[in-house]
């Protein structure tokens, strides 16, 4: 496989920031998520070169050997260790590595150390795990709400998986083996998905708990009676209490987010009232409004 360069693919110089790196990777994932882009392949093979190049570059460490190694960058520490046996006096293998390396030394070097055509040592069957990918998921806070499956597409391969309920902004569950291939029979590396579950227009989540509004209409308020709201989890009737003031807070008890991997448990649901001034009064209700007024000096 052709070496890539990630600092290319994501469109970056090498002294790109962390947050730089970060930032692009963020808004390249948007723009070629398969989701976004299901019947473009080439889009598809861009999505898993941005993924991998963010999996190594957004790594200190990683990084860092990439950018000493280049594409052999996996096995740094190896070649190291091998350089310097190499390298002593009396080898038997009498060739020694010393002063710069080039791409093309690097490439013959771990060629014959690591399987390459000149190889044909025991080091050729050395077993190296394959790399891990990281990909970004979004999903509406309703999907967030229930245990549900999903479909991905990864490496042209179909994979469903299922979202457990309470899955939270940015958390990340791990596939295991569906990274890069291992070298030599090595195991595959494992897949990441990091969660992205934008704000929803009516329900603000916090923890466990989700927060919201319900409009309130001046007679309700006043007398007292019933309000139907919705909830994620379907609708339900409220009582209202006499002389509710606008702004009153009022807690439902397990009416919230479900707990992650928790059946059974779920935060609460906090509801403001926002109290609605009536608009358009016929002339009677302008005159028993005055009436009240009158009676209440």
């Amino acid at each position: 496989m052709a070496f890539m360069d990630y600092y290319k693919i994501l469109g970056i110089n090498k002294n790109a920031s962390a947050e730089e790196i970060k930032k692009t990777y963020r808004k390249l994932a948007r723009k070629l998520h398969p989701d976004l882009n299901p019947n473009d392949k080439d889009a598809h093979v861009k999505f898993q070169q941005i993924n991998e190049a963010n999996e190594v570059l957004s790594d200190p460490e990683k990084r860092k050997k990439y950018d000493q190694y280049g594409e052999h960058w996996e096995h740094g520490e190896e070649y190291e260790q091998a350089r310097r046996t190499q390298s002593r006096p009396g080898n038997p293998g009498g060739q020694t590595f010393s002063g710069d390396f080039d791409e093309s030394d690097f490439s013959d070097f771990f060629a014959s150390m690591f399987g390459g055509a000149t190889g044909g040592s025991n080091r050729a069957q050395t077993k190296f795990r394959g790399q891990d990918f990281n990909t970004e998921l979004a999903i509406t806070l309703e999907e967030a709400f229930t245990t549900h499956a999903r479909t991905l597409k990864i490496q042209d391969k179909n994979v469903r998986i299922t979202i457990p309920a309470g899955i939270e902004n940015g958390q990340t569950i791990k596939l295991k083996g569906y990274g890069g291939k291992g070298v030599n029979g090595g195991p595959d590396g494992d897949l990441y998905i990091s969660f992205s579950i934008p704000n929803n227009p009516h329900f603000k989540r916090l923890g466990n708990d989700l927060y919201t509004t319900v409009d309130l209409d001046l007679f309700t308020a006043i007398l007292g009676g019933e309000k139907i709201i919705d909830t994620l989890n379907g609708k339900i009737k409220l009582k209202i209490s006499p002389e509710t003031q606008n702004g009153t807070k009022t807690r439902l008890k397990g009416k919230g987010f479900p707990v992650y991997k928790k059946e059974g448990f779920f935060g609460d649901l906090f509801v403001t009232y926002n109290m609605l001034i009536p608009t358009n009064l016929t002339d009677k209700q302008k005159e028993l409004l005055t009436e009240l007024q009158k009676l209440s000096q």
